[in-house]
């Protein structure tokens, strides 16, 4: 069905790898209309309850295709931009948790991508920058504001300085480092772990997170214990709890 990707759906998650090796990946228009397609064929897919997006052991994305950007006539401009804000503000809201599986390099818009995942697990051979300033382009700064806090992300914007995994972790752009022979094994052990979560919980957590930074604390605190009203609610909460206790009970029963 893809030119550009690899879409694999497994048991409870899918995993979409970006598939242009000889550019390095690198986002071209057929790419980021790809994305955005598979993104809407998984959200409709309810057996698909978590995603991996990835680039594969060696590279994630070197960003933009710079031929394609430079081959830009004026009148293409904004439906260029708005085509990339299409599939990041398709991710960034996306219901489903998104993991970023990162090989390699990150780069401009592949590092934008992976910044607005739900979680990211790096190769220990990962680096992370942000070119775009030699080229007379702003990164996009907040995703990574969010990830990093203000200054760490000025720094990163401003310098383009390439970041190393160990440092991505150490600054808290990544959740988890691995070597490049398990980092998949650790992105796909966390979509496993995700895929056996209520949906409708992890859904609420998303909802959450992106709204809890623009309110002051009380008023959060209250959207939260609302949200928890809404979950405790239900006859999946009921049925989940039984099944913890009787769990409980049993192990109790074997240890006795």
């Amino acid at each position: 069905m893809y030119n550009t990707i690899l879409l694999e759906k497994r048991p409870g998650y899918a995993v979409v790898t970006l598939n242009r090796p000889r550019e390095m990946n690198a986002l071209c228009w057929e790419m980021r209309a790809e994305l955005y397609a598979v993104l809407n064929e998984l959200e409709d897919d309810a057996a698909v309850k978590a995603l991996i997006i990835t680039g594969g052991d060696y590279v994630f994305s070197a960003g933009m295709d710079i031929k394609e950007m430079a081959a830009l006539a004026d009148a293409e401009i904004a439906d260029y931009f708005q085509s990339i804000l299409r599939y990041l503000g398709k991710i960034y809201t996306y219901e489903k948790p998104v993991i970023a599986a990162v090989g390699g390099i990150a780069l401009g818009g592949g590092f934008n991508i992976a910044a607005v995942c739900d979680l990211i697990v790096a190769s220990e051979s990962a680096i992370f920058g942000h070119p775009e300033l030699r080229f007379g382009l702003n990164p996009l700064f907040s995703p990574l504001r969010n990830l990093v806090g203000m200054a760490k992300a000025k720094e990163i914007s401003m310098l383009g300085e390439p970041i190393g995994a160990r440092e991505a972790l150490r600054i808290g752009l990544v959740n988890k480092v691995a070597t490049p022979e398990r980092f998949m094994e650790e992105a796909v052990a966390m979509a496993e772990s995700l895929a056996a979560r209520s949906s409708r919980v992890i859904a609420a957590v998303k909802k959450i997170s992106a709204m809890a930074e623009k309110l002051d604390t009380p008023s959060s605190l209250e959207m939260e214990i609302e949200v928890m009203v809404h979950l405790f609610s239900s006859p999946e909460r009921k049925m989940r709890m039984t099944e913890f206790m009787t769990r409980e009970f049993l192990a109790k029963m074997k240890k006795g």
